[in-house]
Order: structure tokens, then C-alpha cells, then sequence
């Protein structure tokens, strides 16, 4: 035996991974839980995620950026489905986008020569490689207009406003109308930055509309104070990121279990960025907490590790 492997700090050695025919997506992870890096990484994040899936724990998940209009949309609503969200806090954005596809109208895959101008012209806007039409929104802002004019002159919250729009949609596979049909709060801190915010905000200079921006703290708070163990699935930063973690400062509480999904990095010092060991110094995130950072893009990392907590739990 080498004398350096009696050192403390060198108790793991690096596992290399074997691919092998026919494994499921649960084996390649584990494959990859003992090599170095980002694999590293995502088989921690498996670890962790199933160890708060199979606990008695109150699930949060943070959903920033532009995951629906890139293709994420039915593994939120799966997860809701499945009793694997508790409490969903997300952007404003990506709601407009799931109230886009449930009514049909769809977001596209761009081509590789891209010409923004042209697209200008054309009215077609892009997210990344993802085409939207102009002329989706009318069909958007047409529904929001409908669904407001039922909304009477009652106060609600925010979660209460979206969950009324979810009820009112008819697609099976829609965030906010699974969400709806589940009875899991769906919270947008930022809900006026977004189009729905913007047409509420229209529909409201002629029409009584009652939404109070802090009803829902107080029934949030009351979630994180209620749970014998809570647990964060963060998918980017932002809001979301915020909203969940800092709820945990006015309770005497931390989170026990946190992931997070990023392509940030902390030199910056947003918090899209942080790390979660920056959370445990503001008592967000437990000394004694499971937790790990992917750095990785997360349209790619989420459906890995959503595949392989499915695949280890199934039984």
C-alpha cells in the first residue's frame, strides 16, 4: 500500500466508469457518481434527490429560466402529478409559456442560420434556439382578457390568481392546470414581469382587479414552518431561488436537502451563482444538510436525474 492512501483527504479513489449495453439511465449514473467533475456531481445529485424523495420531507422546487419554451414543460408537470413538488415557486415567464402550448399554439426549434432581423420581419421572437410567433400572444392575451373577467372584485393572493387561471385551462399537460387539479401552490414572486403580469396590468385600467403582491407570505412561511424536513430542487437562480431559500430566515428551521442547477458561477456574487455553502452561512441551508451544485445546463441535467430517481424508486 501507497503511504499516501493512509492520508485522510485521500479515502476515495477516482471510479472510471464503464458503459455497458442496455443499462438504464439509474446505472449510467451510478457510473458516473465516482468520477470527478460534473459527472461527479450529477450521480450526488441523484443521491440526495432520492434520499428526499424517499424521506418525509416537504418538496420545493425552483423553476428560472427559459425551461418550458425549450422543452421541460411535461416533466415539471409529471413531477406535480406524481406527488414529487410540493411547493412550486417559478418565473413569471415560464408560466406565459405553458398558457402559450395549452392552448395550442406551440414554440419551434430554430434553424442554424440565424438572421434576428429577418425574424424581426417575419414576427417571429426567439429564445436561444427557440422560434415563438408573434401571433401566439394574441391568442395568449385573448385568454388571460377571459379569464381575468371571471376573476370579480374579490382580494386574492397571487397563488390564488394563478391558480384560477390554471383551472381555466384544458391542457392535461399545463404546469398551472396540473398544479390546479393537485392542489399545489404555485408561487411567482415577479409575477408582474412577465406578459401576464402586463396584461393584468392592462386589464385592471378599466376593470376592477384585486391582487394583494403579499397575501402569500404569510401562507408560505406557514409551509416552511410546518415541515418536519424540507428539501429544495433549485433549477437556476433568480427569484425563485430567493423567494424559497429566504423564507427559511424567519423560521427557526434550514433546509436538510439542496440541489441546485446551474450554469452560473459565483465570482459575480448573484445569487443565480451562489453556492449552497454560502446559503448555510445566512441559515438557509443546514451545517448537516445534504446538498450539491451542478454545473451544467439544465435542460440536460433535470431530465437525468428525474430518469434515474424514477428508475430507482419505482419498486
Amino acid at each position: 500500500m501507497h503511504i499516501e492512501e493512509d492520508h485522510d483527504k485521500l479515502r476515495y479513489p477516482i471510479q472510471h466508469a464503464r458503459i455497458s449495453p442496455g443499462m438504464n439511465v439509474d446505472e449510467l449514473v451510478g457510473q458516473m457518481r465516482g468520477c470527478a467533475f460534473g459527472a461527479g456531481r450529477l450521480g450526488q445529485a441523484v443521491d440526495i434527490y432520492c434520499e428526499m424523495l424517499a424521506e418525509d420531507t416537504t418538496k420545493f422546487f425552483g423553476l428560472a429560466g427559459a425551461m418550458v419554451p425549450a422543452g421541460m414543460r411535461c416533466i415539471i408537470s409529471d413531477l406535480i402529478r406524481d406527488g414529487n413538488i410540493d411547493v412550486l415557486v417559478t418565473t413569471g415567464a415560464n408560466l406565459v409559456h405553458d398558457i402559450i402550448e395549452s392552448l395550442d399554439l406551440h414554440h419551434y426549434k430554430g434553424t442554424d442560420a440565424i438572421n434576428d432581423a429577418c425574424l424581426k420581419n417575419d414576427e417571429i421572437n426567439r429564445i436561444y434556439d427557440v422560434y415563438l410567433p408573434e401571433h401566439h400572444f394574441t391568442g395568449l392575451e385573448e385568454k388571460l382578457q377571459s379569464v381575468f373577467s371571471e376573476l370579480g372584485e374579490e382580494k386574492i393572493s397571487i397563488r390564488q390568481f394563478l391558480s384560477f387561471i390554471g383551472k381555466n385551462l384544458d391542457d392535461d399537460n399545463s404546469i398551472l392546470k396540473t398544479a390546479a387539479d393537485h392542489d399545489v401552490p404555485v408561487y411567482c414572486p415577479a409575477i408582474q414581469d412577465c406578459v401576464i403580469g402586463l396584461q393584468a396590468w392592462l386589464y385592471k385600467q378599466i376593470n376592477p382587479l384585486n391582487v394583494d403582491v403579499f397575501a402569500d407570505m404569510s401562507e408560505f412561511l406557514d409551509i416552511c414552518y410546518e415541515a418536519e424536513k424540507a428539501g429544495a430542487l433549485l433549477v437556476g437562480g433568480g427569484v425563485p431561488k430567493n423567494y424559497i431559500f429566504q423564507s427559511m430566515l424567519v423560521t427557526p428551521k434550514e433546509f436538510d436537502y439542496a440541489i441546485q442547477l446551474t450554469m452560473d458561477t459565483p465570482e459575480t456574487g448573484g445569487l443565480s451563482g451562489a453556492s449552497l455553502e454560502e446559503a448555510i452561512s445566512w441559515g438557509k441551508v443546514g451545517e448537516e444538510a445534504r446538498s450539491v451544485t451542478v454545473y451544467s445546463d439544465a435542460t440536460i441535467t433535470l431530465p437525468i436525474i428525474v430518469a434515474a430517481a424514477r428508475s430507482r424508486l419505482k419498486d
